[in-house]
Formats: structure tokens, C-alpha cells, sequence
């Protein structure tokens, strides 16, 4: 496919996840309706939809950023890379953190929002700031940030062991088979180095695939791969080792977001609008309005099943309308400031 084509794509499926994390933090059936009966059924109907299809979000988003990062490297790029990563990547994430942590320590002070926010006084001091940097203690959804730091901290390593397609598939099948085993890694997640490894392997070994032209081989073979993810979710690997079903829902979520991928048409895909392009800052923000609406709801809304279960649905809908206008203002007020906080895109 042209460059144009290709980047175009890109925005398209980093907007498509963008809406799916926002249906994973958007369960409030419990909160509307209290541990009851009815209160679980919701939560159940809502988990269906953000803790099984949307559960492919994170990883598509690990699978991006690698191929991306590792798109026409070499060593001799490293530094430049990891320049353009810190602008990017590692100040977004400090900076977002911080405005989290004064968020909750300026709204825990304000009568009827600290009602809402219900984490008493925040205190406001250095380690308090320290701590929602390093662990994203305000702000949960940055774990992916943080996982991400670290992968591209670790991109030599994951270069040396990509570089040739042999050493590559050997290193792929060792990390998926300790996952299998139920290993585990100290600060650094497994699956999410599966996940950015597979994307590396693609952008070194498999650029021609990826980028390629769409036809009728890729449809098919994008419809195979789906089909396998479905297949594997819910089957039960013999031998009955402690990460079985671990394994079987990262299969599930490699191979879905490879699948749609290969099925996606990029002549089919219009150019993207301006309010799809502000993904970083819908993913910093989203967590800050879904909190809010699903709280505020709660305590000011009827008990009405279908309230809780409408503003699930239309909450993707809700975070991008208003992080857009938000994103506008900043952009007009502080041009600056929304550099920062947009990662410099």
C-alpha cells in the first residue's frame, strides 16, 4: 500500500482501540444499581463486550507502537528513536500522572466533587508525587505506558533477537512458552513483551505483508487468523499447567488485532477526520471523564437499568466529543502545553 494509505490505516485502528479501552473502563452497572441481582446481570452483559472483544485494544496498541518503532531500523537509529520515544512516550506519561495526582488532590478538597472522587483528602506531598509517577497510582490505565517504557528501553535487545527470522521464532516460542508455564517477569509483563516482540518480527521480517497491497489472499487469511483467535480462546491446552487459560487468551488477542489487520481494506478506509487523530490524549483523558459521568451519574440519576447500560454504550462516543473540544481549547489556549500533553503528535 502507498505511505499515505498506510498511515491513514494506522490512525484508523489506533482510533478503533481508543474506543475499545474506554468500553474497559466503563463498567457502572454495580455502581447504578448496588450488589444486587440485577446490578450483576448488567455488570455481566457490560463484561461481555469490554473484558472479551475489547480486551484486543491494548495489545493492537503494543503491535503498532513496535512496528512502528522498528520500521526501517537499524542500531545506528537507536538514539534518535529513543529522542523521539522520550518526547513521545516518557514525558506524556510524567506530565499526565502528575495532573492526575493534582486532580485528586485539589478535588478531594472541593465539597460534593470529593464525594465523587471518594479517596478522602489526598495529600498533597514529594513522595505523594513521586508515587503517582512511578506506580501511575491516580491514573490506572497507564500501566500500558509504563509496560511500553520498559519495551522500548529493552529495543536493542529485542533488535539482536529479531534480527534473523530463525532467532526470532525461537525467541517468540520461548516467551510464549513461559507464559504457557505461567513464568513471569520482575516489573515487565510477559504478554505484553510477546506482543511487542511479534510486532518488531513484523516490521523487520514481514514488511511486505503488512504493507501490502489488499486482495482477496489477505481477506482470507485475515478471516483464518480470526477464526483461529476464537477457536483458541476458549481451548483448553493439554497438560493442565497453571498458565493454560493465559495462554489461550493471548493467542486470542495476538492474533485478533493480526487478523483485522490483513482483513481491513485501506482503499475502503476514508482519510481520517481531525477528531480520530487525538488518540494519546482520548487515552490520557478518557479515564478522567468515565469516572466522572459514571460517578456523578450514580449519585444523581434514577436506578433505571437502562441508564447505566446507555452510558456504557455511549460512552466512547461521549469521551471523544469531549476530550475533542478539550484537546481544541488547549490547543488554541496553550499551544505549549498541548505539545506536551499530546506527546508532541
Amino acid at each position: 500500500m502507498e505511505e499515505i494509505q498506510f498511515r491513514n490505516k494506522i490512525i484508523w485502528f489506533t482510533f478503533f482501540y481508543s474506543l475499545l479501552v474506554i468500553w474497559v473502563h466503563s463498567y457502572n452497572a454495580v455502581l447504578f444499581l448496588g450488589s444486587t441481582r440485577l446490578g450483576y446481570q448488567m455488570d455481566w452483559l457490560e463484561r461481555l463486550l469490554g473484558n472479551t472483544a475489547s480486551q484486543i485494544a491494548v495489545p493492537g496498541f503494543f503491535l503498532i507502537s513496535s512496528y512502528l518503532f522498528f520500521r526501517g531500523f537499524t542500531i545506528e537509529k537507536l538514539l534518535v528513536k529513543w529522542k523521539s520515544r522520550m518526547k513521545s512516550v516518557l514525558v506524556p506519561y510524567v506530565v499526565w500522572n502528575l495532573l492526575y495526582y493534582l486532580g485528586y488532590v485539589v478535588g478531594s478538597r472541593i465539597p460534593y466533587l470529593s464525594e465523587v472522587i471518594g479517596k478522602g483528602k489526598v495529600p498533597f506531598s514529594l513522595s505523594g508525587a513521586w508515587d503517582a509517577v512511578l506506580n501511575y497510582t491516580y491514573n490506572y490505565v497507564f500501566w500500558y505506558l509504563h509496560q511500553l517504557i520498559l519495551l522500548i528501553l529493552l529495543a536493542p535487545l529485542i533488535y539482536m533477537m529479531m534480527k534473523t527470522w530463525q532467532l526470532g521464532c525461537l525467541f517468540l516460542g520461548g516467551i510464549f512458552a513461559a507464559i504457557y508455564m505461567g513464568g513471569y517477569l520482575p516489573f515487565l509483563n510477559l504478554d505484553a513483551l510477546l506482543y511487542y516482540s511479534f510486532g518488531a518480527f513484523a516490521a523487520i521480517h514481514g514488511k511486505q505483508v503488512a504493507e501490502g497491497k489488499w486482495n482477496r489472499g489477505r481477506f482470507y487469511a485475515g478471516a483464518a487468523l480470526l477464526a483461529a483467535a476464537i477457536f483458541l480462546y476458549g481451548f483448553d491446552f493439554p497438560g493442565r499447567l497453571k498458565g493454560e487459560m493465559a495462554a489461550s487468551a493471548v493467542c486470542f488477542r495476538l492474533l485478533t488485532p493480526t487478523g483485522l489487520w490483513l482483513l481491513a481494506p485501506e482503499g475502503l478506509l476514508i482519510e481520517a477526520k481531525d477528531w480520530m487523530k487525538q488518540n494519546f490524549f482520548l487515552y490520557a483523558a478518557h479515564f478522567a471523564i468515565v469516572r466522572l459521568v459514571n460517578k456523578t451519574g450514580a449519585l444523581l440519576l434514577p436506578s433505571v437499568p437502562a441508564i447505566p447500560f446507555l452510558l456504557f454504550l455511549f460512552m466512547p462516543v461521549l469521551c471523544v466529543v469531549l476530550s475533542y473540544q478539550a484537546g481544541r481549547l488547549l490547543r488554541w489556549l496553550l499551544p505549549p502545553l498541548w505539545q506536551v500533553v499530546n506527546g508532541g503528535r
